[in-house]
């Protein structure tokens, strides 16, 4: 099962984060999860979000610069070991991991977000191994 993110490109500047933030905002584009990583000239601010192509949309509009993309997002059991488990099932199936960052919605469970080279592999790999993925909406729900 795939999610959709939106990637945003945004420069490092003060003040830009919060020009994407405000978009989104007066669009009733609810986020979910964010990460943000920079490099010298632009920061990558991926988000999983309540409606992507909208998001993306009014990002468009507003002048900045973003895609949408499939990741999984993956439900794995909160105690040591386990994402360790679930990587080596991807690494042992020769799928690059590209990014990947973790969210906190309920105590029981961990998720993270997932964007691997081959994502429709890895996507069989997961449920070859037990691994559950949940949808957008489902992550909204909770």
């Amino acid at each position: 099962m795939f999610a959709k993110q939106l990637t945003v490109f945004i420069e490092n500047r003060t003040g830009r984060l919060s020009e994407v933030l405000n978009v989104l905002k007066e669009n009733g584009v609810n986020i979910i999860s964010m990460s943000l990583a920079d490099t010298t000239e632009f920061g990558l601010l991926r988000l999983i979000v309540n409606d992507p192509v909208l998001g993306k949309e009014k990002l468009t509009e507003g002048g900045f610069s973003s895609l949408i993309s499939d990741v999984s997002i993956i439900k794995i059991p909160h105690k040591a070991g386990s994402l360790q488990e679930l990587l080596k099932a991807i690494d042992d199936n020769g799928v690059n991991i590209e990014y990947m960052y973790g969210l906190s919605v309920d105590t029981d469970k961990a998720y993270v977000v997932l964007k691997a080279s081959n994502i429709a592999l890895a996507d069989e790999i997961l449920t070859k191994n037990n691994i559950e993925t949940i949808s957008c909406e489902q992550l909204i729900k909770m």
